[in-house]
């Protein structure tokens, strides 16, 4: 009961806690001034930003893809080359590599559209497998298991950020465009129809709504925000190796994405900010921490299968909404 009370006060109150956390994110800087949580808080950007990006294709349009880590590497690849060979203008690589990595998107969805479930997810999970032997043994391009080090540090308008506050502000920035970007899809006609769907093919069909084409789009815009992201994470690190792009890292994103609600934008950043902060607040156990961290995870599955904030959620903040909207017209 407990429990209920609080759930359905942070319901009531969503957007005064989410501003108040963009306010605390803002600020942080200024007080913490320890480079290593810094560091953490720039990860949780990046693995909230990929969060979101794969939400939009598993949570709103309701295509499990299992090889996304793949689509973040194209990013960051094509971000990275064109930093290091071409001196290129930080913004236009983010551009660069959400362009270069939709098209594989779009590459991707053409053979899977046939296909649903789990013999989508073994598809996509097939195409990362591939984009990480390509990263691996292209080595004229990518120098293989050796990486690509020297990345130069991003540069646009003047301005080169080179430190960790400077790439703090500026992965806070990407993630709050996202997030605004992620809001104004999924609430427009666009963002209902993959919904639509989502929750019943034959019935969206019906309705007169493309399902392939909204499949696409999923997609597409998916790949793109994985791709800018990924450019962002080469940049920050000035260094990216096959390593960081496997089949490990795509789970990963899944989980945050499982963990904090299908079907929320919230709930993504919610569930990157746990899976990124816990294991590290954990890492005293350094023998157990991983033992604890599944319990946690099987006693979620189990309590909150929904997720953190789910779409039941989404659906009550809409519900109050409206109810306000509605309140107020009668008033006036």
């Amino acid at each position: 009961m407990m429990m209920k009370g609080l759930s359905d006060t942070i319901v009531k109150n969503y957007k005064k806690i989410v501003l108040a956390a963009i306010i605390v994110a803002a600020i942080l800087p200024q007080v913490v001034t320890n480079t290593y949580i810094l560091h953490i808080c720039i990860t949780g950007f990046i693995y909230a930003t990929l969060a979101m990006s794969l939400n939009l294709t598993t949570g709103f349009a309701g295509q499990l893809v299992l090889g996304h880590a793949a689509l973040y590497g194209i990013g960051a690849y094509t971000g990275a080359l064109l930093m290091l060979h071409f001196k290129a203008n930080f913004l236009l690589c983010l551009l660069a590599s959400a362009l270069f990595t939709s098209i594989f998107g779009f590459l991707l969805c053409i053979p899977a559209l046939r296909l649903r479930g789990d013999y989508l997810a073994i598809v996509t999970l097939g195409f990362g497998e591939i984009a990480r032997l390509v990263f691996v043994n292209w080595k004229a391009v990518t120098r293989g298991p050796a990486g690509l080090p020297g990345i130069p540090a991003p540069s646009f308008f003047g301005f080169t950020v080179t430190s960790r506050v400077g790439f703090y502000y500026l992965g806070f920035i990407l993630m709050l465009f996202v997030i605004f970007f992620m809001m104004r899809l999924i609430d427009s006609g666009i963002g209902m129809a993959m919904m639509t769907v989502k929750s019943d093919e034959i019935a969206a069909e019906a309705v007169g709504i493309q399902t392939r084409k909204y499949k696409v789009m999923a997609f597409v815009i998916s790949s793109a925000l994985a791709g800018m992201i990924g450019c962002f994470f080469a940049a920050y690190l000035a260094y990216i190796s096959p390593t960081v792009f496997v089949y490990n890292t795509s789970m990963t994103i899944l989980t945050m994405v499982v963990v904090g609600g299908l079907g929320s934008i919230f709930g993504s950043v919610l569930g990157a900010a746990i899976l990124v902060i816990v294991p590290e607040a954990l890492r005293f156990l350094n023998d157990y921490r991983m033992l604890i961290f599944g319990a946690m995870m099987v006693f979620m599955m189990i309590f909150k299968p929904e997720g953190l904030w789910g779409y039941n959620k989404r659906r009550k903040n809409i519900y109050k909404i409206n109810s306000e909207a509605t309140d107020h017209d009668t008033n006036s």
